[in-house]
């Protein structure tokens, strides 16, 4: 019996599992090239397959940046964990103004931190407006932004 590779199907599978959890993989021709370096040469049509079996579905890493990943890794992502993780990377500063939170970030990273706190659904949080580098939440009113400002600071 012929294959592809030096691994059996469930030895790639596993294989592929591993790289998608530790790396971002976005196309199957990373994927194909990941695999490849880790020793298993596979076709197109044989990763294509494999991402079928396994329930791969692309989805957005915290900064919007399109990957695959096993369907339980997106059920369990708690909301208050990536804005906590995002705002720990990302964050620059975090300043009340009446009643919003003006919240500066690295480039590229307000729409992800604004995602983050729209998912929250906090119940002091009207809205937000996400720039490329600055992002504003909207509270009800001063005292609701204050308080936001501190919760987000922390």
């Amino acid at each position: 019996m012929g294959g592809e590779g030096s691994l059996g199907k469930a030895e790639r599978q596993k294989l592929l599992l591993g790289l998608v959890e530790r790396r971002r993989l976005g196309t199957q021709q990373e994927l194909l090239d990941a695999l490849r370096k880790a020793g298993c040469g596979v076709t197109q049509a044989t990763v294509s397959r494999d991402i079928h079996e396994l329930g791969l579905e692309k989805v957005a890493d915290p900064l919007g940046r399109l990957r695959y990943a096993a369907p339980s890794r997106r059920a369990r992502a708690d909301p208050r964990n990536t804005l906590r993780s995002l705002l720990e990377q990302f964050g620059r500063g975090v300043t009340p103004a009446q009643n919003v939170v003006v919240v500066r970030c690295e480039i590229g990273a307000a729409p992800a931190i604004a995602r983050a706190i729209d998912r929250l659904r906090h119940p002091l949080v009207v809205g937000t407006i996400a720039g490329d580098d600055t992002l504003l939440v909207i509270a009800a009113d001063t005292k609701g932004a204050a308080a936001l400002a501190g919760e987000l600071s922390d």
